[in-house]
């Protein structure tokens, strides 16, 4: 890579994270506080708070802004702890959401032939346009309803073209050596798991962290073996912006805060370690297999919906040991 392909890798980082953080706002912003009386309501359903937790963090982008959110309700008094844990467990399947959108980047193209029909979901096809409507709603919209509409078309254009601009950047990787000999450090799943963690602690955003991860399967040198880790390691670093949200907070906060990264703690343990085990026995037949934007998204979002399956039946469980991870003061029992 020369260093103008480095630029263009961090600029189009920033436009990515950019991106993300202003559609999250802008629906932050439009939806206010019917965004909380809604979250309020949720009394006795988890399924209502799954489904809650799973399309406000699509739409905002951003599992890190549920999570804070939820968090924030419980120090207030607004939602219970296991009200908490359904909504939380929704967030991290809508982080989903994000890979699929920018796997879009990846259609279009089946060897060196270009699909005509799907050439037009790709970001370089519609994003112009979807920039153009945005720009004319905003500037031009005299409705603040309208105005917020372009907001979010604008930011959504904004993120697909970070993408591509990645994209682009680490392309000339494919023939790099050094680069191929690197991921090898990575068929080592524990180190995977902490650069994934580490990835999206410095980001701040599993959304960027993953997107990155798919810029990458650009080259062809990640195969499924070397990615799982990352992309697993990644759920957990996300955890990081709600501790973080909770210091200070009450015990109720905090033990939210905790379910989020026992959530994906126990989820990465369960799916790593099926995942390992029955490639050794029998050996799955893609897992040295090249992976591409879409394996990415399919297996982020495997992972997410198989962890819920897997923990949503022992949510009193993990509701406990949360209140044993953070206890009760002795002397007050207040909490």
């Amino acid at each position: 890579m020369s260093i103008f392909d480095v630029l263009d890798l961090v600029c189009g980082l920033a436009l990515f994270l950019f991106g993300i953080n202003f559609m999250g706002e802008t629906l932050k912003r439009s939806a206010g506080n019917r965004l909380k009386v809604f979250l309020e309501n949720i009394t006795a359903s988890p399924i209502k708070g799954f489904f809650f937790g799973v399309a406000v963090t699509a739409a905002m982008q951003s599992s890190s802004a549920t999570t804070v959110m939820v968090v924030g309700f419980v120090n207030s008094g607004a939602m219970t702890l296991s009200q908490a844990i359904s909504v939380i467990m929704g967030a991290n399947v809508g982080t989903t959401v994000t890979s699929w959108l920018t796997g879009l980047s990846g259609l279009g193209t089946v060897g060196e032939e270009t699909v005509s029909f799907l050439r037009w979901l790709k970001p370089s096809s519609f994003v112009p346009i979807v920039a153009l409507i945005g720009i004319i709603l905003y500037m031009f919209g005299k409705s603040s309803a309208r105005k917020n509409i372009g907001s979010i078309l604008l930011g959504f254009s904004i993120l697909m073209v970070g993408m591509e601009l990645m994209s682009a950047a680490v392309s000339p990787l494919a023939e790099s050596e050094s680069f191929k000999a690197t991921l090898l450090w990575f068929e080592d799943p524990i180190l995977g798991v902490f650069v994934g963690a580490l990835m999206t602690a410095i980001l701040q955003s599993s959304s960027a962290a993953v997107g990155i991860l798919q810029s990458l399967t650009v080259t062809g040198a990640i195969n499924f073996e070397n990615a799982i880790p990352i992309l697993l390691g990644q759920n957990i670093g996300t955890c990081i912006t709600t501790i973080i949200a909770s210091i200070g907070a009450g015990k109720n906060a905090k033990r939210a805060a905790f379910v989020h990264l026992y959530f994906n703690i126990i989820g990465v343990t369960v799916f790593m370690s099926l995942f390992y085990l029955i490639n050794n026995i029998v050996g799955l037949p893609f897992a040295s297999d090249s992976i591409d934007v879409w394996g990415i998204a399919i297996v982020h979002t495997v992972f997410n919906i198989l962890s819920v399956l897997l923990i949503a039946p022992f949510a009193r469980q993990l509701e406990k040991l949360v209140c044993i991870t953070v206890r009760d003061n002795k002397k007050s029992g207040s909490i």
